[in-house]
């Protein structure tokens, strides 16, 4: 059995598609396609369901790629070790970030990245969905909150603080909340709301405070919201680090107060093991990045 064609199915399996596991590994698409037929005939199994219907890994594919995963894996790492010594870094690392990500200043950041290292390229995977690092071959993962895989390992960037804001044009319109109890009198504009209404419990110098509020528009992305409350919709809940990066756009509202407990940024990564250079200096800039933006 050749190492070559279990290690071209194994990036099948990882990245879904015939088409992606080419242009990771810089092959053309038919060398692949060739390859897991190649592997197929000497198994005696189909392993990838390839029909019109239907493109899927089969109950022998998924049981062949459980039992290889962790050799290949081994054997790529110990290529790399070697490879990597005494050169520049190199290859593909996939990150994945939350689909606002870009007020991160992540754009500037994967910027910079590049100008470093012009041998690393970065595919970035956008998505509020927690991704499987492990099953969609995926380097980095950028995660705000409650990690809930324990498995993974995870580097905290720090704390991401929240606080109210608004436009100045909205605030000279409709006035300025001097109390809590006074939001409930506004527009506001909410991350995750349900049935157009939300409570917000704010820490201040009373301790905490809820208040009941509504608003005529919301999403679920903070890059959004920004936008609506930046147009003058609503008071809204933005992240310290997304607010204060907008004085000239922004005011903050009830100064004294900050939204909710600060929640936890992280760098994640789904192994300890031996990790390529080109993986490791993509995590330290980030968290380098990430650490200067927060503070």
């Amino acid at each position: 059995m050749d190492y070559n064609d279990l290690a071209l199915f194994t990036r099948v399996v990882e990245r879904g598609s015939f088409s992606d596991a080419a242009r990771t590994e810089g092959l053309p698409k038919s060398s692949v396609t060739r390859s897991i037929a190649r592997l197929e005939k000497e198994l005696g199994v189909r392993l990838i369901q390839r029909t019109t219907r239907q493109r899927g890994v089969t109950d022998a594919g998924r049981e062949l790629y459980e039992r290889v995963r962790g050799a290949v894996g081994a054997l790529e790492e110990a290529a790399d070790a070697i490879r990597e010594q005494g050169k520049d870094p190199r290859g593909v690392v996939r990150v994945t970030a939350p689909g606002d990500a870009g007020l991160m200043e992540l754009p500037q950041a994967f910027v910079e990245l590049a100008r470093r290292y012009p041998s690393i390229h970065v595919e970035l995977l956008l998505t509020n969905r927690v991704v499987d690092l492990v099953g969609e071959g995926v380097d980095i993962a950028i995660r705000a909150g409650k990690l809930a895989d324990s498995s993974l390992v995870a580097r905290k960037v720090g704390q991401t603080n929240a606080a109210l804001f608004a436009s100045p044009a909205y605030l000279d319109r409709r006035g300025r909340p001097k109390k809590v109890s006074d939001l409930a009198e506004h527009d506001c504009v909410m991350f995750r709301a349900r049935n157009g209404r939300q409570d917000w419990t704010l820490e201040g110098p009373k301790g905490e405070e809820s208040v009941d509020v509504g608003g005529p528009l919301g999403s679920d992305d903070f890059s959004f919201n920004l936008r609506l409350i930046e147009a003058g919709v609503g008071i809204g809940v933005l992240p310290m680090f997304i607010g204060c990066q907008r004085k000239e756009h922004l005011e903050r509202v009830l100064p004294k107060h900050s939204y909710g407990a600060a929640g936890q940024l992280y760098v994640v990564m789904p192994s300890a093991s031996f990790i390529p250079a080109r993986v490791a200096v993509t995590r330290d800039f980030l968290v380098e990045h990430l650490q200067k933006l927060l503070a």
